[in-house]
């Protein structure tokens, strides 16, 4: 399967989940937008940018950047607010919000660390679509995004 077909299975395995679990899920008309889903969350609508993990050493990973063509890796802050991640190895989804992760690379660790450390670590149990109610989707989007000024 090439890109464009892992990008789309998991693009409808997160449309799916949320689907099943009584999401009112939007598709975005047309090409171009800095997300793929909306979700109503409540009274707000939640922005979802889907992607395809990947496993590398206990952990699942997926890109958390996009490239602006031309104009080089970009944040998704500000721009989309929850990643939904698709982990093909076991069919599970998960939600992150994305100032969760650092703008280059996503990283949810499947087991503890094997030196016991949890500061700075994000389990992915902690982010199974199970866990998120459209109340807490809801509080997500009323945070204000953080603000990165350019250096």
């Amino acid at each position: 399967m090439g890109v464009t077909g892992r990008g789309n299975a998991g693009e409808a395995a997160i449309l799916n989940a949320l689907v099943q679990r009584d999401f009112d899920v939007f598709l975005p008309f047309g090409e171009g937008h800095p997300f793929d889903l909306v979700v109503l969350a409540e009274d707000r609508f939640a922005r979802i940018q889907c992607k395809t993990a990947w496993p590398s050493g206990g952990c699942l990973l997926f890109n958390s950047h996009t490239t602006d063509h031309g104009h080089g890796i970009r944040s998704y802050v500000g721009l989309a607010d929850v990643f939904g991640v698709y982990f093909p190895p076991d069919r599970s989804v998960f939600l992150v919000p994305v100032g969760d992760v650092p703008t280059h690379e996503g990283r949810l660790r499947l087991v503890p660390a094997q030196n016991n450390q949890k500061r700075g670590v994000r389990l992915a149990d902690d982010y199974l679509i199970d866990r998120w109610t459209p109340g807490a989707l809801s509080e997500l989007v009323r945070k204000p995004a953080p603000v990165k000024l350019a250096a």
